[in-house]
């Protein structure tokens, strides 16, 4: 097709988008630019879109094409370009909006600006509206923060470049899929004006895409209606399905090795399990669907674990012949764990549990968790105090049991290499938070403040989910907190090691000490632990004397925290240097029973006390 000059092609991709296409059409119909088409590729929409868009149809500037199942972005842009008539390509995805200006703010820039190949205009993004704050729009003249241009902003010109396929890669990164290549091909200019909504939803695709906005793989293919093997992008990680189809009845273990199959989902550090397979056992997969951003399933980027398929569940165990069910780990594996269990009575079963009792009474789970309990052939608790309340339910205290904590890493991301501490110039202490700010107050920072404590805030996803908190800091005592990356797991040792100590969740216990009165605070270990324990840091967290409190248990039986009676306290036991010196040479000492490595033997020793007990 010869493509004509002057003018631009709008392509739209859509996906079950009926509530917001029109909006779009309305803002594209308003343009003070008039020579346009609309190229509308519709990904295989189930919902209501083609009712609302039927009316536009009979504008001769629009043209409609369908696949008839769900192909991807890529292949849906890839098709607008093939079709457009105009050298200029402009992208109009139909959820978000443009404002009457921006086609010829676009258009104007790339035409007026020798060796452009793309311009892109500013936008309005994360628009919020809540009874208790109002409306909050953020702008931006260039890229969203920590995001690439979006669709939404950008005009280029024709060129050999495409977009790359799910067939090749499924990713978030707009750079990565396009952006990248057609750098190659000339400038990126800017036209300084904000003419764009980038709309906020649930369903935006780099939220289904993106772990630390909810998204996986399982999202994305239940989504989409995808069934196919993928290379899947997120979050700097990559997922390889490509791999080579497995004939289980092929599959065999060396002498001694067991083959297990793994039932839920791995909540923190999942690579953990890479351990058992070193050690030579077999795993095998069945994954919870539609995990949150806390729950970890197959496939990974580590390992060998095989998955089975859910709705072939049965002969696919049948054929591995499995030595072992072992069941994990959060309340939303509950229901799977519990379907397996019952549909597989002549195989061992292992039940482990973490997070948490009373999300499973207030969903209505309570009848299925105290069933895994009392018919699993062995049972795991994450500590002591989790044994003696869960018992109370469950009784029958013959059948085996183990303590092991659920989200313990590796032991090869306890590296030895240690930085000096931030406080050794000056008297300022460092403290530093991985995740939540749980049980803190902007209030009770601005206290250790005043005793010259500053508090470190590690990654992006709990900075921006406690934006408020943040703020109401930044606004009590500039200058006191800091806010870091995510910070990777192999970093751990060395990028924490400079901060005196580090903090826990934060509370006030009320059990007097009988553990029927007993919360999931009390019970719980916060998998931030392991992570202190790593770097060697001493461990913050309020005295609880008098209550039954699991984490503050390790930390008196293990000398390694810093437990407070108030806020003045803990900036007195902070600047205690010799004895701080002491807490961090104890947790340095005992830091590997942090590892999951650390249990390996007697972990093996107690699946082979349950198989032995089953039969």
């Amino acid at each position: 097709m010869i493509k004509e000059q002057y003018g631009v092609s709008v392509i739209m991709p859509t996906y079950n988008q009926g509530a917001f296409i029109r909006g779009a059409l309305t803002g594209l119909f308003k343009q003070t630019f008039e020579n346009w088409e609309l190229i509308i590729i519709n990904d295989g929409s189930t919902d209501y879109t083609e009712q609302v868009i039927a009316g536009h149809l009979r504008d001769a500037r629009v043209r409609y094409f369908k696949n008839e199942q769900n192909r991807g972005l890529g292949y849906c842009l890839n098709l607008g370009i093939a079709q457009a008539r105009y050298t200029h390509i402009c992208y109009l995805p139909s959820d978000d909006i443009i404002y009457k200006n921006h086609l010829q703010s676009l258009y104007g820039k790339l035409t007026a600006t020798n060796n452009a190949v793309l311009s892109y205009t500013g936008a309005c993004f994360h628009n919020t509206d809540s009874y208790a704050t109002g409306l909050s729009t953020n702008r931006t003249l260039g890229n969203v923060p920590d995001q690439c241009l979006q669709l939404v902003q950008i005009m280029h010109k024709t060129t050999a470049c495409r977009w790359s396929e799910r067939e090749v890669l499924v990713t978030a990164d707009l750079d990565v899929m396009f952006l990248n290549e057609l750098r190659q091909e000339g400038a990126f200019v800017a036209t300084g004006k904000i003419t764009c909504e980038w709309v906020n939803h649930p369903f935006q695709r780099h939220k289904i895409i993106n772990k630390k906005e909810g998204g996986s793989i399982h999202f994305y293919k239940n989504y989409y209606g995808v069934d196919q093997r993928l290379k899947f992008y997120s979050d700097g990680v990559c997922l390889d399905e490509n791999k080579i189809p497995v004939n289980l009845s092929e599959m065999n273990t060396a002498p001694g090795k067991l083959k297990i199959i793994i039932v839920g989902e791995l909540g923190f550090n999942p690579e953990r399990l890479a351990v058992l397979e070193e050690e030579g056992h077999q795993l095998f997969g069945i994954w919870i669907r539609n995990p949150d951003i806390h729950n970890a399933v197959g496939p990974f980027a580590f390992g060998n674990i095989l998955e089975l398929d859910l709705d072939n569940l049965q002969s696919q165990i049948a054929g591995i012949n499995p030595d072992l069910i072992y069941a994990l780990l959060n309340t939303q594996a509950v229901k799977l764990a519990h379907t397996v269990m019952l549909s597989n009575p002549g195989i061992p079963f292992i039940w482990h549990f973490k997070e948490g009792p009373f999300f499973c009474r207030n969903a209505g789970l309570w009848n299925d968790l105290v069933e895994l309990y009392y018919n699993a052939d062995g049972r795991i608790y994450i500590n002591q105090e989790c044994r003696d309340w869960f018992e109370q339910f469950i009784g029958d205290h013959e059948r085996p049991s183990y303590i092991l904590d659920g989200d313990l890493p590796p032991a090869n991301w306890f590296t030895s290499t240690r930085l000096p501490l931030l406080s050794a110039e000056g008297n300022c202490i460092h403290t530093v938070m991985i995740g939540r700010p749980y049980g803190i107050s902007p209030d009770d920072i601005a206290v250790l403040a005043r005793h010259q404590v500053h508090f470190h805030l590690y990654g992006k996803f709990y900075q921006t989910k406690w934006h408020k908190w943040v703020k109401a800091v930044n606004e009590l005592v500039p200058g006191h907190l800091h806010l870091h990356e995510h910070c990777k797991p192999d970093q751990w040792a060395e990028e924490l090691s400079r901060y005196d100590a580090g903090w826990l969740h934060c509370f006030t216990s009320k059990n007097q000490g009988d553990i029927i009165r007993c919360d999931w605070n009390d019970l719980n270990l916060p998998a931030r632990m392991a992570t202190l324990a790593v770097a060697g840091l001493p461990m913050i967290q309020k005295a609880n004397e008098g209550h039954i409190v699991a984490s503050e248990s390790i930390l008196r039986q293990l000398n390694i925290g810093v437990l407070y009676t108030s806020y003045d306290d803990l900036a007195q036991q902070l600047h205690d240097k010799p004895s701080m010196e002491q807490k961090r040479k104890q947790v340095w000492e005992n830091r590997m029973c942090f590892s999951f490595d650390y249990h390996l033997k007697d972990l093996t020793d107690f699946f082979n006390q349950v198989i032995a007990s089953a039969q």
